[in-house]
């Protein structure tokens, strides 16, 4: 069984009915095109939803428009979803891409999606030892995913290269991969400057999406 946790209001479209139940703390649930389900919503304040395509599985970092419609994100709200799973998702790696208006980081899951948090932070630091990584940008969203694992039984990574993702897009700057520490997976995303963002649950396969506008 899991639960969901999102800031603010409650409002569920969507979801497939997976015989679990969901809680929310944000402004709320928006739909988002088939076979996405979405875990915000663009009021101002709050992260909102998105459902145009990522970059192609094939490369790291694509450039392509928007669909027809779709506007850049305007909440700034941190975003809070909790889970319970029996087995930790498999984190396999992480793309960008720049779209009309807004930059997109998809992080690809192996199993059930993550609990996760989307939040601003003043700096990107290491998980488990806090020592500062050197990426620097005008502001940064941390993303942390629990629970999670970047790495198989034998230790092996799951998500190869970097740490630091070289990506200049419209805003987003750098991807990083903060860690991989007892069940979190940490990614933080290097911004030029702050500005809205929406976090989106995609699925077939499962993917974390962060949109960030320019």
């Amino acid at each position: 069984m899991k639960r969901i946790r999102v800031a603010l209001t409650l409002v569920l479209l969507g979801l497939p009915a997976a015989g679990c139940g969901a809680a929310a703390r944000d402004t709320g649930f928006t739909p988002a095109d088939p076979p996405a389900a979405t875990a915000t919503s663009d009021a101002p304040g709050a992260p909102g939803a998105s459902s145009a395509p990522a970059a192609p599985p094939s490369s790291p970092a694509a450039t392509s428009a928007a669909r027809p419609g779709r506007k850049p994100p305007t909440g700034t709200a941190e975003v809070e979803v909790e889970r319970d799973l029996d087995e930790s998702p498999i984190v396999t790696g992480a793309r960008f891409a720049e779209h009309d208006g807004f930059d997109r980081v998809v992080i690809d899951v192996k199993g059930a999606l993550p609990g996760y948090t989307v939040r601003w932070v003043p700096k990107l630091v290491q998980e488990g030892s806090g020592d500062p990584i050197d990426a620097t940008g005008g502001a940064y969203l941390e993303v942390r995913m629990r629970p999670a694992v970047a790495h198989g039984d034998s230790g092996k990574p799951t998500w190869t290269g970097g740490p630091i993702f070289q990506a200049g897009l419209g805003n987003v700057q750098n991807v990083v991969k903060t860690g991989d520490f007892e069940g979190v997976v940490g990614v933080g995303i290097v911004l030029d400057h702050r500005a809205g963002f929406r976090v989106t649950e995609q699925r077939n396969p499962n993917r974390l999406v962060v949109d960030v506008a320019h």
